[in-house]
């Protein structure tokens, strides 16, 4: 299972993110995309992006 890119995220998109506390468990986290942090169109652990919440992370997968 490859990484969403960047072209794939869209503010207002659900998203299953890893916070960066939840590296080593590898604990998913759900919420709404508010911003795409990372500038590069791919990264190798994921976009960074920030959710509605405020909580930053990795998406791991986009959920429909």
């Amino acid at each position: 299972m490859s990484t969403p890119k960047r072209n794939e995220i869209k503010a207002g998109t659900k998203v299953a993110i890893v916070l960066k506390q939840d590296q080593r468990s590898g604990n998913l986290t759900e919420g709404i995309v508010k911003d795409i942090l990372t500038k590069s169109a791919t990264h190798p652990h994921g976009i960074k992006v920030r959710l509605i919440d405020g909580q930053v992370g990795r998406v791991k997968e986009i959920i429909e």
